[in-house]
């Protein structure tokens, strides 16, 4: 699991300088003391003077890159099946995001990362409503009861991450920490979701709507 633990973190380091942010609020990011990406340029300005094309590409790579650098061919098809849905295109792409299952369970606190979410999954830890999945992007439906199995509660990266004061759970996620039990009562607003980054999903939008 160590090597796992290292791969992950790579990962994450790759996006968080690529997009130069602290991208899930973690404490020890080196973005929390350096506002700017690492380089022989230092401290310069990421926004000033970005055409509306760049600002839009930015949106995308963040929202992407927060739910764990979701491919360009998956991430579209959300788009898409979110401006065939009825209401508020940014808020429907919010709402698929945050149900697929990897988000659901790291935002449960069964995993300390969106990428250590979905190896628990694909691993065959995790359970829906008492069956296996081990699809990451599985939709979770309001109403359906996420487990981890008996092996996974005793991983220190499971237990370490539901006792983690980091971050704290969202109120449409009910979460019985003692039985390692999570509900999906709902399905957010992009104004529920806590973010620690400014997302823009309605700037996605306009990138692919172009």
């Amino acid at each position: 699991m160590a090597r796992d633990g290292a791969k992950r973190n790579t990962r994450k380091l790759k996006i968080g300088r690529r997009l130069g942010v602290n991208l899930w609020g973690q404490a020890k990011s080196p973005f929390n003391k350096r506002k700017y990406k690492p380089g022989q340029h230092g401290p310069t300005s990421r926004g000033g003077n970005m055409t509306d094309y760049a600002k839009q590409m930015r949106a995308k790579q963040t929202l992407k890159g927060y739910y764990g650098n979701i491919g360009e061919k998956k991430f579209r098809a959300y788009y898409l099946e979110a401006n065939n849905m009825k209401g508020d295109t940014p808020d429907n792409l919010i709402g698929l995001l945050e149900r697929r299952l990897d988000a659901v369970v790291y935002r449960a606190k069964f995993a300390p990362t969106v990428f250590s979410s979905r190896q628990l999954i694909s691993h065959g830890h995790v359970y829906v409503n008492d069956k296996r999945v081990k699809i990451a992007s599985y939709q979770v439906k309001p109403g359906d009861v996420i487990t981890v199995g008996e092996k996974a509660k005793q991983m220190p990266l499971v237990v370490l991450a539901l006792e983690s004061g980091e971050r704290n759970t969202p109120d449409y996620i009910n979460v019985d920490s003692a039985n390692f039990v999570a509900t999906f009562t709902r399905v957010p607003s992009f104004a529920d979701v806590p973010y620690p980054v400014q997302m823009s999903p309605e700037l996605v939008v306009e990138f692919y709507s172009r």
